[in-house]
């Protein structure tokens, strides 16, 4: 997979650089490229203790997207997901550490604990005061002895970050290190395995599946679990932290793995709040990614039981971009509509024949979700199927508010459910269209003619015309064939979608920013919608 470096050997080095530049000469390095690689904080006086991570590279923003004041003081950087050498981590601690002594903060992994850990005994023969304290907060593997460090290790950088910053001596800040350490827990989930530079990517997480447990170096987790929603994975999480976890308020941490979109996170954060313990959680950081696994398609969940004390050092500024503020979680604000957007409710009326008939062309939109979707991945962004049969969704849990037995209203009615329900520009012009054929039936136009008044409007706003491959190259020739019978107005219309697939210059839609190689062969996905819903409705009225 092609990846946005120069070669993996100068890989980590380029990118502490580059970070570098654009910290506003918060941070600097140590010189010794290319062994040590060591980023500390430029306003640092050694009169307070020092708090000193780190470890393989390929978690940014973590390590060194957290030096600042607040939290740590230095971040010594390895290759990617190695752990840096001794020398590199004894220069870090000599570079900060003043007779105040410094912490080091290691998450569990061998070549970590011992890196740190010797490090550590090297300082002292200088006749430094140093502490070093392990995070263990990975829960997905039961079994194993020691249990891994992952996102959880951002809850001692920040409690422990605090109290150095206020002046508290190595002997408080390393007991509440290990305070933190003793009662975070964290489990992670993903979708896909993440992609170490010069190497060839691993497959192992099978289609339909989603991997619980996994390490944040793409260590194989505990099992592969069907996946099938971000409801059921959040749950699936909670479930196993929650026997974990102490009773009391907890601050919840949650981590976007690197490859998650935004979008995604937030209905994580959603589902996170309303599972079963979200009534407990009264704090949250993020979502956002601050300990990750390079592109790994994924999330992880720290959990901390909070005191009133941690929530004043959680929530105390900091310098360090990365980390995202401590905040206090709340209800959903709901406001009312601006006056003239309340909708108006038209008076619903019943006819069995009408409603079985609109039922029907909204489950032949649901059943072309998925062959819609694909169609419009050729030329646009791939959510035609899931739009129209959306829109369909809500119109038949509308079915029961329709005014079904006045056919001019029920024009209407549809134009504003769809205004209300349906997104991008085809929800706008299908709202425009039934409205328009509504006016047009209210003042005396039969079917058909009320239909086409609706397309000239469709065509009068949208500025699109038949042969300019959109959904008219089919709906128009249907109207016209209409008078002759639903055989041969479904007819027309697949006739009409059949030929955008010749049609490689798009005048109208998405399709016409895309190139004419990616266009033949494939017919536009608005038109043949409207080929599917003339040919489900010919063998409907046929039946």
């Amino acid at each position: 997979m092609p990846q946005f470096i120069n070669t993996k050997q100068n890989l980590v080095t380029e990118a502490i650089d580059g970070m570098l530049r654009t910290a506003g000469g918060h941070l600097a390095r140590l010189d010794g490229y290319p062994h040590i690689r060591v980023v500390v904080r430029t306003d640092w006086d050694k009169s307070r203790v020092a708090l000193v991570s780190g470890g393989g590279s390929g978690h940014e923003p973590a390590h060194a997207g957290f030096v600042g004041k607040g939290m740590l003081t230095a971040a010594v950087c390895g290759d990617v997901f190695a752990s840096p050498s001794v020398d590199a981590v004894l220069a870090g601690i000599l570079a900060v550490t003043g007779t105040a002594g410094c912490l080091l903060i290691v998450k569990n992994y061998t070549g970590d604990r011992l890196n740190f850990g010797l490090a550590a005994e090297r300082a002292r023969a200088f006749g430094l005061k140093v502490s070093m304290v392990i995070v263990d907060d990975d829960i997905a593997l039961p079994e194993l002895p020691q249990a891994r460090g992952v996102a959880g290790t951002l809850f001692v950088h920040k409690i422990a970050g605090a109290l150095a910053e206020a002046g508290e001596d190595l002997d408080a800040v390393t007991q509440a290190a290990n305070r933190v350490i003793d009662n975070v827990v964290s489990i992670g989930m993903s979708l896909d395995t993440c992609t170490v530079p010069g190497s060839p990517k691993e497959d192992r997480i099978a289609k339909g599946k989603a991997e619980l447990g996994l390490g944040i170096h793409g260590e194989a987790g505990i099992e592969q679990v069907s996946f099938t929603n971000a409801k059921d994975a959040m749950a699936m999480v909670v479930d196993r932290l929650a026997n974990h976890i102490n009773a009391g308020s907890i601050v919840a941490l949650l981590n976007n793995l690197g490859g998650a979109t935004l979008l995604e996170m937030s209905v994580l954060a959603e589902e996170l709040m309303k599972s079963d313990l979200g009534r407990r959680i009264h704090f949250m950081v993020g979502p956002a990614s601050m300990m990750t696994s390079l592109d790994m398609r994924g999330f992880s969940v720290s959990l901390l039981p909070v005191s009133n004390g941690d929530e004043v050092l959680l929530k105390a500024p900091v310098d360090p971009w990365a980390w995202p503020p401590c905040v206090n979680v709340s209800g959903v604000n709901v406001l009312e509509l601006p006056d003239g957007l309340t909708p108006i409710k038209p008076m619903p009326s019943q006819n069995p024949k009408t409603a079985a008939f609109l039922i029907r062309c909204c489950d032949a939109f649901i059943a072309a979700e998925a062959d819609l979707n694909a169609l419009d991945a050729k030329s646009g962004d791939g959510d035609t199927g899931s739009t129209l049969a959306g829109a369909s969704r809500a119109m038949k849990g509308a079915i029961d508010r329709l005014p079904l037995a006045d056919l001019t209203q029920l024009y209407r009615a549809i134009g504003q459910e769809l205004s209300q329900t349906m997104g991008g520009s085809s929800g706008v012009l299908l709202a425009i269209f039934f409205s328009a054929v509504g006016d047009a039936a209210s003042s005396g136009l039969n079917v058909v003619d009320a239909l086409k008044a609706g397309l000239d409007r469709v065509q009068q706003v949208g500025g699109a015309s038949a042969g300019d491959r959109t959904m008219i190259d089919a709906l128009a020739p249907a109207l016209d064939a209409l008078p002759n019978g639903i055989s041969e107005a479904a007819k027309a219309a697949r006739t009409g979608a059949d030929y955008t697939a010749n049609i490689t210059k798009a005048k109208a839609g998405r399709a016409s920013y895309i190139s004419e190689d990616k266009l033949k062969g494939h017919n536009d996905p608005g038109a043949e919608a409207v080929a599917r819903l003339f040919e489900t409705l010919d063998d409907y009225l046929k039946g």
